[in-house]
């Protein structure tokens, strides 16, 4: 038994009482399931979308390294025009989640995402982690992140991904103070549901995501670490390929992370390439963005 007028933060785990640690379950938690019918009479959906890191991930860590800055700078120059040019070829919408910082960078890039009918969403500042920051530094940072989106793309955001997917305890509050409609950064199940906060619904939409459906567990490369690209795009491809079959096969969603300097390499963007063939050969697939997903997934809500 533990003493009730201990504070639980001074305990180990295994010391914590029972009411602490389901609060802590309970602090973010998956609630109702939320699949509607898809629209149109379409047995799946898919969504694509792309983290525009570029060099936001060396600038969160100081920007010591010009090579990591201008790997950055790759997801600029090469990946995202293959990867615009790619769904224009076959006219899929996808979403794109972009750093504040890499908006102001390159403010014409995201005009571009923009006016090709594609989402933007929240992603940060400059790739920070939440869970390391003070409340009020990440309720500023994301005000000021959807703040600068807004004024560059003339669009204000619906949804958020944050950074390395990081979440801390004041996120989902300050979701909902912004008024926004879905977030997908975190992993409780294969399609959409209402997140529940303190044991409570919000009304916020999760789009989930997943390290098996992302590009960087297989292609991140590091000099300094025993971080290695470890298996092939084939191979890849086919697992991305049975994570789709399986929501086809189950009516449910597909959704697919990639980043601009990590899938826009000419052996790699192939990948998306199959994926699309493979989904439209289906005839009954939804191509949609995250917020479109959000939205229809919401109706439940209201149901």
């Amino acid at each position: 038994m533990t003493d009730a007028s201990v504070d639980p933060s001074t305990l180990k785990p295994w010391q914590w009482p029972e009411d602490h640690w389901r609060r802590r379950v309970a602090k973010v938690r998956a609630g109702r399931s939320l699949a509607p019918a898809w629209p149109d009479g379409k047995r799946c959906a898919v969504a694509l979308s792309f983290d525009v890191d570029h060099e936001t991930n060396e600038l969160r860590d100081g920007g010591k390294s010009l090579g990591r800055l201008s790997w950055g700078q790759y997801g600029h120059r090469q990946g995202m025009p293959r990867i615009l040019a790619l769904l224009a070829a076959h006219d899929v919408p996808a979403s794109f989640y972009v750093p504040a910082v890499v908006a102001m960078l390159y403010p014409d890039e995201q005009r571009a995402v923009v006016a090709a009918g594609h989402e933007i969403g929240i992603h940060g500042w400059i790739h920070e982690l939440n869970s390391i920051l003070p409340a009020e530094a990440e309720r500023d940072l994301m005000l000021r992140s959807a703040d600068a989106l807004e004024r560059i793309t003339g669009t204000r955001p619906v949804g958020l991904r944050t950074p390395s997917w990081d979440y801390s305890d004041a996120t989902l509050a300050i979701i909902r103070e912004m008024g926004l409609l879905y977030d997908s950064s975190l992993m409780a199940d294969d399609t959409c549901y209402e997140l529940m906060e303190d044991g409570a619904p919000t009304g916020i939409v999760e789009v989930p995501v997943e390290w098996i459906r992302d590009d960087a567990p297989y292609f991140m490369m590091s000099r300094f670490e025993g971080l290695r690209p470890h298996i092939g795009p084939e191979d890849v491809l086919a697992i991305f390929m049975r994570e789709f079959e399986g929501a086809y096969r189950e009516g449910g969603l597909f959704q697919l992370t990639m980043h601009p300097h990590i899938i826009g390499y000419r052996s790699r963007l192939w990948i998306v390439e199959e994926l699309i063939r493979a989904a439209k050969a289906k005839g009954d697939v939804w191509f949609a963005t995250h917020a479109d997903i959000a939205a229809h997934a919401a109706t439940a809500l209201r149901a």
